[in-house]
């Protein structure tokens, strides 16, 4: 069962919420963090990129001073006001809306131990430098500035909470730049709390959907507190993880595309022929992004292509794998589209045997659109490959199987914003018994 508990989160004052919410530190670039800061100095891309508040424009993120500098600026939220407390622990509804589309989420903290004994479950690998990065920007802040994004399979429990407590008025309502509305509710009497805590304690698991460095390095920053501290009692704040959890009916995953800086040494027509022995290789008219899982986009001298795998080189056991017994069991990463289309094209034609090192290749969010890789090609690359997104369904078989997609392969949206609860590792104040279970279970 998952420890899913309230916290007292620090969140900005009323009016800043719209000025201080930013995207995520890892999905804009440098250049656009700088921009963004630039237009609005409260966005909270100052804390969590603070090499945009140095003026040389090719300051060493790794610098201490850099660290240093988004722990001083966000004290200094603290202190004038800009950031407030809560005053108890309580949840909170984040609910984001994007093109019609809506989906709700627990803000709270989760726990260390659940990721450590698999109740939280991954699905991607971690950089040991992006591991490294968020652990110090941690530690500088003595606070966790950005959540991990989870799902979990739909509960009606904690359904039942959340809609009778949207009816009550917003702390936040506002529209992001990227034209995504954010609402914010607060959970915060007690017999609300008990019932979202007690509906995640019958939840058998929560998967880490977006986030995996974020929530590595907290687990990561814990182990050093507890071996400072090792009559630690569990209850201590740098023993819980910030996230907000999602139903997993209500999420959206686009298609995590790929462009190649270039051919390995092979012409277009020497690359389609390769191609072609294994994928029936049909022209497009026009931008083709897949339309069923199974199939690829590629662009290659700006002309659009679709492929799809030829039955003779189906690859029969591209779903199985052989246990220790002889037998056979299901390999749900190996089929996966991403996997196929390293397995089959990037690696042995391409030549690109480990997408999470090789510089060859680049990922793109299908939020970009399929234009996006028109461009990318233009400019730096060789050829691009458009893809059916990854399901969440998908991403459950894998992460439950203890297996790992390949780097890249789901891109969530919309995504969460940063700035909006900041989970402080120096809160001492501990969550009252009463307000997780009722007086029967004391």
């Amino acid at each position: 069962m998952a420890e899913v508990r309230p916290f007292r989160a620090w969140r900005p004052a009323q009016g800043l919420a719209e000025r201080i919410a930013a995207l995520p530190y890892d999905v804009v670039n440098g250049k656009e963090a700088r921009e963004e800061t630039r237009r609005e100095p409260f966005s909270f891309l100052a804390v969590d990129r603070p090499e945009t508040q140095f003026e040389e424009e090719d300051a060493d993120v790794t610098e201490e001073r850099v660290y240093e500098r988004a722990g001083t600026l966000l004290r200094q939220w603290m202190k004038e006001g800009s950031l407030q407390q809560e005053a108890e622990p309580c949840y909170y509804i984040y609910e984001l809306e994007r093109l019609g589309h809506v989906q709700t989420g627990i803000a709270a903290c989760v726990s260390v131990d659940d990721y450590l004994n698999g109740v939280i479950r991954r699905h991607e690998n971690t950089r040991s430098d992006k591991e490294e990065d968020r652990t110090r920007h941690v530690k500088a802040c003595e606070a966790q500035t950005g959540p991990v994004f989870l799902a979990y399979r739909a509960a009606k429990a904690v359904e039942a909470v959340t809609e009778r407590c949207r009816r009550e008025a917003c702390l936040y309502d506002f529209v992001s730049p990227d034209g995504i509305t954010h609402r914010v509710w607060r959970i915060g009497r007690k017999e609300d709390i008990r019932a979202v805590h007690e509906a995640f304690e019958k939840v058998e698991r929560l998967y880490i959907a977006d986030g995996h460095h974020r929530c590595a390095s907290a687990v990561r920053v814990a182990k050093e507190c507890r071996r400072k501290c090792p009559d630690y009692t569990g209850k201590e704040p740098f023993n819980f993880i910030l996230s907000v959890l999602f139903p997993d009916d209500q999420l959206t995953i686009l298609e995590y595309n790929r462009v190649v800086r270039d051919l390995n040494g092979l012409t277009p027509q020497e690359f389609l022929q390769k191609v072609g022995k294994v994928f029936e290789i049909t022209p497009m008219e026009e931008p083709y992004r897949p339309e069923r899982k199974g199939l690829f986009g590629l662009y290659l001298e700006k002309k659009w292509y679709r492929l799809s795998r030829k039955p003779e080189n189906g690859e029969k056991y591209e779903k199985t794998e052989a246990s220790g017994d002889g037998s056979q069991k299901s390999d749900p990463a190996r089929a996966l589209d991403v996997a196929v289309l390293q397995r089959l094209i990037l690696e042995p034609v391409l030549g690109i045997r480990d997408p999470r090192t090789d510089e060859r290749i680049d990922f793109v969010g299908g939020i970009r659109g399929l234009q996006e890789l028109e461009k990318r090609c233009d400019q730096d690359c060789a050829a691009a490959f458009s893809l059916y997104p990854t399901s969440i369904g998908e991403l459950f078989s894998v992460a439950d199987a203890g297996l790992l997609m390949p780097p890249k392969s789901t891109w969530f949206e919309p995504k969460l914003r940063s700035g909006l609860f900041i989970h402080s590792l120096k809160d001492e104040n501990d969550v009252p018994a009463d307000m997780l279970h009722s007086e029967e279970r004391n």
